[in-house]
């Protein structure tokens, strides 16, 4: 099983990376990284979302929305 991120784009102080698996079943899962900091002082979030999807495209779209407003809600930007 391979992860595969692409795209990662700046929310306030985090960086949000969309993640897609491929998973055993075939189908594709999303998870999203939140990295804050830099160098030594980083920090970095991994979140699993449940869905799951028939593209890797769709997957990634899915966890980008997610990710984008995940750092909204919780006031990171």
């Amino acid at each position: 099983m391979i992860s595969i991120t692409e795209n990662s784009f700046p929310v306030g102080k985090y960086l949000v990376s969309p993640l897609s698996r491929l998973t055993e079943s075939g189908d594709y899962s999303a998870s999203i990284s939140l990295r804050s900091g830099r160098g030594m002082a980083s920090h970095d979030r991994v979140f699993r979302l449940l869905p799951r999807f028939a593209t890797h495209h769709a997957a990634l779209r899915y966890a980008a929305r997610e990710g984008r407003a995940l750092a909204l809600q919780h006031g990171v930007a």
